[in-house]
């Protein structure tokens, strides 16, 4: 009975196993609280442009890097973890800006934030990439195309939600939540720098050995 299922779900068991992955490294729910932080002050419409244009550009990053990832990082000479670094750095940098007292600053963003760094880094980040590369080596082209289009489509829903989630706070639990979310932003940031830093440390050590 039992081999008999698992040869039933076997033609399934490619796309589960991809799916769970990249599930993991795009974090959807995780990037409701940056959503939030990042477009407090839009309107309704505004928001909507931002989820859409995070979604697109994070979907185009992914499906490049998936198909010519391994030649571009041959070409450029570039790493993940340089990715990771220079991610971080950015990253750093944005939420300090919005961390430190004065003019407020939310007043300046745009949406714009959808492209960066919604749509990538946080969307789509070094541990998507990198998943996809693994994922497509280990599964194949299609499996892996219908997690990553299906994980796309489980953050456009959790984020286009999100409106839901701010009429409930009121305008001072989502103020509240944004800052919270910027210090997690900051949190994210250093652990990027920490993870590719640490990442070449490791290659030195292990290519002088």
């Amino acid at each position: 009975m039992i081999n008999k299922l698992l040869h039933i779900l076997a033609p399934v068991a490619p796309y589960v196993l991809s799916f769970i992955p990249i599930f993991v490294a795009v974090n959807a729910l995780g990037n409701i609280p940056l959503y939030l932080s990042l477009t407090e002050g839009m309107k309704e419409n505004q928001r909507h442009k931002v989820v859409v244009s995070s979604l697109v550009v994070a979907t185009i990053v992914a499906f490049v890097f998936m198909f010519l990832g391994n030649i571009l990082l041959r070409l450029m000479g570039v790493t993940i973890p340089d990715f990771r670094i220079a991610g971080g750095i950015l990253l750093l940098v944005l939420s300090v800006h919005l961390l430190l007292p004065g003019e407020d600053k939310r007043g300046h963003v745009t949406t714009d934030v959808g492209v960066f760094p919604l749509g990538t880094p946080l969307i789509t980040g070094p541990a998507v990439l990198t998943t996809v590369l693994v994922m497509r080596e280990a599964y194949g082209i299609v499996p892996t195309t219908v997690s990553l289009i299906l994980n796309m489509g489980i953050t456009w829903l959790v984020l286009s939600k999100a409106d839901v989630l701010i009429k409930l706070m009121g305008k001072g639990g989502a103020r509240a939540l944004s800052k919270v979310a910027d210090i997690f932003l900051a949190a994210i940031a250093v652990m990027m720098i920490r993870i590719g830093l640490l990442e070449i440390i490791s290659f030195v050590v292990s290519a002088k050995k």
